[in-house]
């Protein structure tokens, strides 16, 4: 447990840190006179460092696990924030958030393969606790930006260098841990080297998970890059008044996310996978015709509900393909990574091209490619 509440804590620091950048997207898009398109750009660098490495990252470290990989990553997550807090130029803001990525990418393969050792058999409970780790940072973020750096400045940033300074130490114990630990590890990822279901069912199992993390993860771009924008825009709200709607709803994500994954444990991640995804459809549908007081109702029911699926899709995945913990972490942590950067980018020229409020009509059937999750396997034993 000590093992698993140090990484979800890491976790925690990561995302807050990460959180930090489309927190201040309003700031970045003043002061350097930025467009939609832009904006999205910002988070197209961030995401795709932060997704086309990871699963390379993690079938290598499958075969040579790298212990130190893990504080290592962080360093470059530290000079990512130091160049976020200096940057003059749009360049620079690139640049800065193509590093921060790159920790990211070096972090979530071998931090999930932590958690997963230090499980005790209770898989999804231990992703589901690192996962919401990284939510419950991604909803802290906003506040503190909100706090530290709107309205006193861009180099206000650099306080954020403390909170990965304190993750590069606790991540030196946890790889010190894990260094111990690698011949267990070895083992028990060896006993479960036989897949369960033929190769062709595996591969279009996959792809259908790849689909509802498609799905899910492009209409989440949509709230967590626009979503201040959208309530600046349509009710006219203050900067900080949109932040602290854009908290609640990134706190219903963490405790979403921490419910999904001991509920799989028990009731089947099929099930899990099912109702989160196409359950969220109705509210999703909702959502861009409703009031401010109902927006912040139905923002906060999506993100329960939505995000209870990650942490089921990434142990349903690596059932599915044994033996290879990290690549599989690796894919869907990239290809969520992968995907919000991608929808956060289109949706960015879309906004421009349409407006905000269109972005929120179009994304809202999204969640209805829920329904392909009649299509997983059961993997119940």
């Amino acid at each position: 447990m000590q093992i698993l509440f140090s990484v979800a804590f890491v976790h925690l620091l990561n995302d807050c840190v990460q959180a930090v950048l489309p927190s201040i997207y309003p700031l970045l898009k003043d002061q350097f006179a930025l467009t939609f398109t832009q904006v999205g750009l910002i988070t197209l660098t961030f995401q795709c460092t932060a997704s086309l490495l990871q699963p390379w990252i993690g079938l290598y470290t499958d075969k040579r696990p790298l212990p130190f990989l893990l504080p290592i990553g962080m360093c470059v997550t530290l000079v990512g924030v130091a160049l976020l807090a200096t940057a003059d130029t749009f360049a620079m803001l690139l640049l800065a958030a193509g590093m921060i990525g790159v920790g990211s990418s070096t972090f979530h393969p071998e931090a999930s393969r932590v958690a997963r050792l230090a499980s005790g058999g209770r898989f999804g409970f231990a992703q589901s606790l690192f996962q919401v780790g990284g939510n419950a940072g991604s909803a802290l973020g906003p506040l503190l930006a909100a706090a530290i750096i709107v309205g006193h400045g861009q180099s206000k940033i650099a306080w954020f260098t403390l909170l990965v300074l304190v993750a590069v130490v606790v991540l030196v114990g946890v790889s010190r841990w894990y260094g111990g630990h690698l011949k267990s590890a070895v083992r028990k990822a060896g006993v479960q080297h036989v897949a369960p279901l033929p190769r062709g069912r595996v591969i279009a199992a996959l792809a259908v998970l790849a689909m509802l993390v498609f799905s899910k993860y492009i209409y989440m771009a949509s709230l967590s890059s626009y979503y201040t924008f959208y309530l600046i825009e349509k009710f006219h709200v203050s900067v900080d008044t949109a932040q602290m709607y854009l908290f609640l709803f990134l706190a219903a994500v963490a405790a979403g996310t921490f419910a999904g994954g001991p509920i799989g444990d028990r009731i089947g991640r099929k099930r899990v996978i099912w109702a989160s995804i196409l359950g969220a459809a109705p509210f999703t549908l909702a959502l861009p015709y409703a009031d401010l007081a109902w927006t912040a109702v139905l923002s906060v029911v999506i993100g329960l509900v939505m995000s209870s699926a990650f942490s089921a899709i990434v142990v349903f995945a690596q059932e599915l393909v044994p033996g290879k913990v990290g690549m599989i972490a690796g894919i869907f942590f990239g290809l969520m990574f992968g995907v919000s950067g991608i929808g956060a980018a289109a949706m960015g020229h879309m906004a421009d091209v349409s407006g905000i409020e269109y972005v929120y009509r179009i994304a809202s059937f999204l969640p209805l490619l829920g329904l392909m999750a009649a299509l997983l396997p059961k993997m119940e034993r």
